[in-house]
């Protein structure tokens, strides 16, 4: 059985990992964009990006990491898009074009129905209604013995760290201060969720930060 884990999750110093006021021009919030220069510069989103170059250093090597073993996803329906309420057609595909990044089953925590979005190069979208714990339950069954990745947003990741279902998590802080947007630490203890720091390493653009269940 694989781990479910959170990877590459990036986040400011002063603790926030999204911007406030999310949007179609602004995805990951006002100002969230900063929080992921450490990836942006990596030769892992060039190659997304379908472009070449890169930098090939520390920053790189996590990036790698965070994809391996992935066999399916879990994100909230902010990570998805910008459209909020009932689906009103199929029109929005995401933010990734018609190839994006997962290549895996990703599991969708949205309150309205939709059919599944199958994509190019194996990403194929399911809208789960029924609440987290039946997303991950699929979501393992889809995984197999490869892991299960916890992405955004803030609030997805909130939900499955108070129910104790992370074993690991990686983060990536960036020296960035927001001042608002989604904390990610509000009134929660790591420590009592039963975490402990395990590595930390200084990148070309943020400090990585692994964290495990004791």
């Amino acid at each position: 059985m694989g781990k479910v884990r959170v990877a590459a999750y990036s986040v400011s110093i002063d603790g926030f990992a999204a911007g406030p006021k999310q949007d179609i021009n602004n995805p990951l919030g006002v100002r969230g964009l900063e929080l992921h220069a450490w990836f942006f510069h990596t030769a892992v989103f060039h190659q997304i990006q379908g472009t070449d170059g890169g930098n090939r250093g520390i920053d790189n090597d996590f990036a790698i990491q965070s994809f391996k073993n992935v066999g399916a996803w879990i994100i909230g329906r902010n990570m998805f898009g910008p459209v909020r309420g009932p689906w009103q057609d199929d029109a929005w595909k995401g933010w990734w074009g018609e190839n994006p990044p997962f290549h895996t089953p990703v599991f969708v925590l949205t309150h309205c129905e939709r059919t599944l979005l199958n994509m190019d190069g194996g990403t194929a979208f399911h809208f789960v209604t029924e609440g987290p714990e039946t997303a991950l339950t699929r979501a393992k069954e889809a995984a197999g013995e490869r892991d299960v990745r916890i992405g955004g947003g803030v609030s997805t990741l909130r939900q499955y760290l108070l129910a104790g279902h992370i074993d690991e998590l990686h983060l990536a802080v960036s020296p960035v201060l927001l001042g608002e947007g989604e904390s990610l630490f509000a009134d929660l203890d790591l420590s009592k969720l039963g975490f402990s720091v395990t590595k930390s390493v200084a990148g070309e653009k943020a400090t990585h930060v692994l964290l495990q269940k004791k």
